[in-house]
């Protein structure tokens, strides 16, 4: 039989409460591989969450062009252990935070980054958008090769001992004003868009959710 995770939801979620929640389960989950033992069960969290900024480990604080809008507008900002630089979340996006065991799955870590990519790839492709990669710029894209090039996906992990924390986030209906006041992942030169953006009529964050909870399944087998 495939392999199953555990799928939980949380909405309207405080950005510092899911990140303690997945430091707790990732560390036990490590601590667990580093005994020799087996590291239990895996889990992805959907999870929308209230507006806050993130800066990955390398990222540059100059990346963060207008932080006068992030106080005005009351957004959080959190410098945490993932890949990545700059990026936002909040409603109307979708965020996948991904801990599973890569040794389980037989995966390196670009084999896991190739399957959130292929996961979001297949799920927007479901309602008509079509989602690529662009070499040297991890995440899924719309537009590639043109001058629009637009990011509908960010991704951004941590592993210790093939253990993954972190994952991706897709903007489904986001309010994209919020990612003005950053270089969004780094990039100047490129912009971020969603489904609402792209579609006349796109679906609902709760409907995406499912969907994608399939394909990563599908996916991590």
């Amino acid at each position: 039989m495939p392999l199953m995770i555990k799928t939980v939801t949380y909405r309207d979620a405080d950005y510092g409460e899911i990140l303690e929640l997945q430091r707790s389960t990732f560390g036990k989950m490590v601590e667990l591989r580093r005994k020799g033992l087996d590291v239990g069960d895996e889990v992805i969290m959907l999870v929308e969450h209230k507006p806050v900024y993130t800066l990955g480990r390398h990222a540059e604080r100059a990346n963060i062009i207008n932080p006068d809008y992030l106080r005005l507008r009351g957004a959080q900002v959190y410098e945490i252990e993932r890949g990545g630089d700059v990026t936002f979340h909040g409603p109307g996006q979708l965020v996948a935070y991904v801990l599973i065991d890569l040794q389980r799955h037989q995966l390196g870590v670009k084999d896991f980054v190739n399957c959130l990519e292929e996961a979001v790839i297949r799920t927007i492709g479901e309602y008509g958008v079509v989602g690529e990669r662009i070499e040297g710029a991890t995440g899924v894209w719309i537009g590639k090769g043109t001058p629009r090039e637009r990011k509908i996906c960010a991704i951004g992990i941590k592993c210790s001992r093939f253990i993954t924390m972190h994952g991706l986030a897709l903007n489904v209906d986001t309010d994209l004003e919020w990612f003005s006041a950053i270089n969004p992942c780094g990039f100047t030169d490129k912009s971020v868009t969603s489904l609402k953006q792209e579609l006349p009529e796109a679906p609902t964050w709760a409907q995406v959710a499912p969907r994608l909870s399939h394909h990563l399944q599908l996916l991590l087998k």
